[in-house]
């Protein structure tokens, strides 16, 4: 990780620190912050990684599934920008649904690294039990949706400490000559 991507990470988790009370204690404010965040954070990613495709994925092995990944985020970014009309029950399973596959993703990336001997599978394992378990409790109290937004920004809160100490840790370097 460079310099400067761990400065941006660490100030992506700083922000999520301080918007994170906000939406505690204005869980109808915290409802529409999580939906802008999400639907920008999807919109920007997805087209990051097509801009990824055209300038260097295209050339690679499997670079098409890169697009693809990308024009989904995308559409997944301008599908949340249009929910603000939408029941909150509705978006609510979309943010549990969406928080839950990103755990699950983590918890499978963790195990890979723990085959492949990596000595930091712990850290990425634990985030994605906590995102599982926030979705799992958006689900269960889906009914509140103000219990479902804390729930959500706990899970918020912890995923930025986890981002801190990602971005603090030392890695190592594999040179080839």
């Amino acid at each position: 990780m460079t310099n400067i991507r761990r400065l941006g990470s660490i100030l992506w988790a700083l922000v999520t620190l301080l918007i994170a009370p906000l939406m505690i204690i204005f869980p109808e404010l915290g409802y529409a912050i999580i939906l802008v965040v999400l639907a920008f954070s999807l919109t920007f990613k997805g087209l990051g990684t097509i801009i990824y495709y055209f300038r260097m994925a295209r050339h690679m092995v499997g670079g098409k599934s890169i697009l693809y990944q990308g024009v989904i985020l995308f559409d997944l970014g301008m599908v949340s920008l249009s929910l603000t009309d939408v029941p909150k029950f509705y978006v609510l399973v979309y943010l549990a649904v969406l928080h839950g596959f990103s755990g699950v993703v983590d918890i499978l990336r963790a195990n890979e690294s723990k085959k492949l001997g990596g000595r930091h599978w712990r850290l990425k394992f634990t985030q994605g039990i906590i995102n599982v378990l926030a979705a799992a409790l958006c689900i269960f109290f889906i009914n509140s949706y103000e219990v479902a937004v804390i729930i959500y920004t706990i899970g918020l809160i912890i995923n930025a400490f986890i981002r801190i100490g990602n971005a603090l840790r030392k890695r190592t370097t594999i040179y080839i000559q």
